[in-house]
């Protein structure tokens, strides 16, 4: 970049020390010694050489870096466990930095680089948000205390109105109420809040609701710098495709216009020991009463010892020991040897399809070397929890018909009665989708919405946790 011209020089630092805007940290672009050198530019009737050749150095390193970080993220995602699809054409950044340059278009060229979704431009608006909040003396912390109710009085309902008014849950105009009664308007502007942070939306404020409003700004705007630098990992995504977000057990099918077409709650994998993977997939077809293959480590440490240990167990669960590959595979007696041949991995397990099948009456097959897939459930109470992580790996869905609805929504006569009928039906049914879909299952503890307003949701899994690690790590 030889000859770069002081305003070029200018607009180049300008961008540097803005980078925080995007969830990155100007520090790690040397941004305070580039500010001293452009001060020494700036003050200089006629720049120096040693001055100007030392300017262009320190930009022709950290550009470079600061668009790369951008475009792609700080950190490799594999390296914490997300199995996401991280190659992409990379463009040549040393050169598209030149021509930048030279034309003046530097901070478009970072815009063209940056996210093209648009939940990231609404999570870099809320960041911008919840860091004037942070940095606003007037917003009262919070600290818990008893659970109060609609129609209770406490003292520390005014700091309750300012703080919720500060994070847009209760309206401006109702900020500085003087009066400590717990009221309806309070009870509402609870609910919103609670439906913001994975809470059960009662009105009460009760331990659980108390911590999360207890939480600091600065440590939200830390979830949204996180959950930026994760977007930054996904390569462009084909529209139409479908997102689950774990630590929100939630569902989205987003269309050709980036619009929320089907949304929905899911049930992901146990935190403890049998987490949902993040990953991307394709989808390539939709079974009606699908089998069950359960999965070995499922038949060893669970149906196993059930099985040995009460012989109707298979009937009445309407299960069978099989011996061969796919759903013609011939069902074989459970005898002792049957059942050590089952333990060995020489025989498997499946439960027919059906009512009670674990899988419901529809899967969403998306190959991929974790072996987990979308589906039904006929256990349907428990999406009315707020924290949904029951499940083995894959993910129960809420509303399988309307799931089924849009994912087949190219596939000529699929309409809902015959979805309906499908999977009501007396045999199993594979339907080709007439092109495959992009499946993402992804990890995002904090997310805008359109209309401004951020759900958070806990770091269930603490991805959360081991990234801010390892960004640290990164730090000289």
């Amino acid at each position: 970049m030889a000859g770069r011209p002081n305003a070029a020089a200018a607009q180049a630092i300008a961008l540097l020390v803005a980078a925080a805007d995007d969830g990155l940290d100007p520090h790690d672009y040397d941004t305070e010694r580039l500010a001293r050198l452009a001060q020494q530019l700036r003050a200089a009737p006629e720049a120096g050489p040693h001055e100007a050749a030392s300017n262009e150095a320190a930009l022709d390193e950290q550009l470079p870096r600061y668009l790369r970080h951008l475009h792609r993220g700080r950190v490799a995602p594999r390296a914490l466990g997300f199995r996401v699809d991280a190659r992409r054409e990379e463009p040549d950044y040393a050169t598209l930095v030149d021509e930048a340059a030279a034309q003046g278009r530097l901070a478009q060229a970072a815009a063209d680089l940056a996210p093209a979704l648009p939940a990231y431009r609404a999570l870099r608006d809320a960041l911008a948000r919840y860091r004037a909040i942070a940095a606003d003396g007037t917003v009262p912390d919070w600290t818990p205390m008893a659970t109060l109710r609609s129609g209770d009085r406490h003292p520390a309902v005014p700091t309750l109105r300012r703080r919720l008014a500060s994070i847009g849950d209760l309206p401006l105009s109702a900020a500085d109420g003087p009066d400590h009664a717990y009221d309806d308007d309070i009870a509402d502007a609870v609910r919103r809040f609670q439906s913001r942070h994975g809470l059960q939306p009662d009105g009460t404020l009760g331990p659980a609701t108390q911590a999360e409003l207890a939480v600091s700004m600065d440590r939200r705007a830390r979830q949204i710098e996180l959950s930026m630098e994760r977007v930054r990992w996904l390569p462009p995504l084909e529209r139409p495709f479908l997102a689950v977000n774990i630590p929100m057990f939630r569902l989205w099918g987003v269309d050709l216009q980036d619009q929320a077409a089907v949304a929905m709650n899911v049930i992901v994998g146990r935190a403890l020991n049998t987490r949902t993977p993040v990953l991307m997939a394709s989808m390539r077809q939709v079974i009606f009463r699908p089998y069950w293959n359960v999965p070995r480590s499922i038949l060893l440490h669970e149906l196993l010892p059930l099985i040995v240990r009460d012989p109707g167990y298979l009937a009445r669960h309407d299960m069978e020991i099989v011996r061969g590959a796919g759903d013609d595979a011939a069902p074989v007696a459970g005898t002792p040897g049957n059942l050590a041949l089952l333990r060995s991995g020489a025989l498997r397990l499946r439960q027919r399809p059906g009512a009670r099948i674990s899988l419901g009456l529809v899967k969403f097959d998306f190959p991929n070397d974790s072996g987990v897939y979308l589906h039904g459930t006929p256990a349907q109470s428990l999406f009315a929890r707020p924290r949904r992580d029951f499940s083995h790996g894959c993910v129960r869905v809420e509303d399988p018909v309307a799931l089924a609805e849009w994912v087949l929504r190219d596939k000529p006569g699929w309409t809902r009665e015959r979805i309906l009928a499908a999977m009501n039906g007396e045999r199993s049914q594979a339907v080709r989708l007439t092109r495959e879909r992009p499946v993402v299952l992804y990890y995002v503890s904090a997310l805008a919405g359109s209309d401004g307003s951020v759900r958070f949701a806990q770091d269930v899994y603490g991805h959360d946790e081991r990234l801010d690690r390892a960004l640290a790590a990164r730090r000289p």
